[in-house]
C-alpha cells in the first residue's frame, strides 16, 4: 500500500496535490496542434484549430502541418489569423486541457510582430442630436470627411 501512495503523492508534473498549475500539462512526448492552439487560447474553439490547419493556416518550424501533428516543446507555430495578422510563438510546455489566460501565457514564448496601428479616424458625421435629416450639401460633406484622400 504505501508504495502505491508514494507514486501517486505529489512530485508529479503540474497536477499533483499542490503542485503547480494543473491543466493537463505534460513536459514529455507531444500533444495535437490543433488542441495545444486552442489549449493555449490562441483560437477560440478546437474546431477552428483544425479548420486553420487544413486551411494551412498553420505552420510548426516552417511546414504547413494537419490537425494531427504533434507539437513538441521548442517548436516554433506560427499561427495566421483573421484580419491578415501572424503569431508567432515558441512552445514551452505542452497542455492538453484549456486553461485561463494568465496560466497560458505561461505555456509559449510570444514573438509575434507588434500588430499594426489602428487607425485615428476622427469621427465623420456625428450631427448634434434634434436636428434633423441631412441636407444634401451636409452629406456631401460628410462623405469628403469619410473618404480618405487618395
Amino acid at each position: 500500500m504505501a508504495s502505491e501512495t508514494s507514486a501517486t503523492g505529489g512530485g508529479g508534473t503540474g497536477g499533483g496535490p499542490g503542485g503547480g498549475s494543473g491543466g493537463g500539462s505534460t513536459d514529455e512526448g507531444s500533444v495535437r496542434v490543433d488542441s495545444w492552439i486552442w489549449s493555449v487560447r490562441l483560437v477560440k474553439t478546437r474546431s477552428a484549430g483544425g479548420a486553420a490547419c487544413k486551411g494551412g493556416h498553420v505552420r510548426v518550424n516552417g511546414e504547413r502541418v494537419k490537425p494531427s501533428y504533434g507539437v513538441h516543446v521548442g517548436d516554433e507555430v506560427r499561427l495566421r489569423q483573421a484580419g491578415g495578422r501572424e503569431r508567432v510563438v515558441i512552445v514551452k510546455r505542452l497542455i492538453r486541457k484549456r486553461v485561463g489566460a494568465p496560466v497560458a501565457v505561461e505555456c509559449y514564448v510570444d514573438n509575434s510582430p507588434p500588430p499594426p496601428p489602428r487607425e485615428a479616424v476622427a469621427p465623420a458625421g456625428i450631427r448634434d442630436r434634434g436636428t434633423g435629416r441631412p441636407t444634401k450639401r451636409d452629406r456631401r460633406e460628410m462623405e469628403r470627411l469619410r473618404t480618405p484622400k487618395a
